[in-house]
């Protein structure tokens, strides 16, 4: 699965994790996979590229998040009403410390409430880019587990 060329196989990743993060219908889990089973690059640089790009790509629902009200009612826009009352009911109830699930599936949802709290930016980022690079070393966990078992 892998195009032969580290460099682009890389930046493959690196779009399938950011595009995971916004409402585009991406997976980054099986590019990251490949790429890990083909020993495209050291584990770290792959979790790496994939933890910037899922992060990158939560600082855009953040940015909308912050212009929502301009948004809401619009026929392509990615949240129903239910969607982000729910974003923001868990929000107001968990705070800042929801953002350590933004790497689950109603994270994304979660991330667009963060900017429609005006959560700090700095403390926004930190949370997120924890989140999700914890998710992408278990993820990797997995990944060899799955290698040394079946491999």
């Amino acid at each position: 699965m892998t195009t032969g060329h580290p460099l682009a196989d890389l930046a493959i990743l690196f779009l399938a994790a950011f595009g995971a993060a916004t409402i585009l219908p991406f997976q980054s889990e099986i590019v990251f996979a490949a790429l890990q089973s083909a020993e495209t690059a050291p584990l770290w640089v792959i979790v790496a590229v994939a933890s910037v790009g899922n992060t990158l790509g939560s600082v855009v629902n953040y940015v909308m998040g912050l212009g929502i009200e301009r948004l809401k009612g619009r026929r392509w826009f990615p949240a129903s009403e239910a969607q982000l009352a729910r974003a923001q009911d868990w929000y107001s109830r968990w705070g800042i410390w929801s953002l350590l699930l933004s790497w689950a599936p109603l994270g994304d949802a979660i991330t667009v409430a963060a900017g429609i709290f005006r959560t700090r930016f700095g403390v926004f980022l930190l949370l997120v880019a924890i989140a999700k690079t914890g998710r992408y070393i278990v993820f990797a966990g997995l990944v060899d587990g799955a290698i040394r078992t079946f491999g």
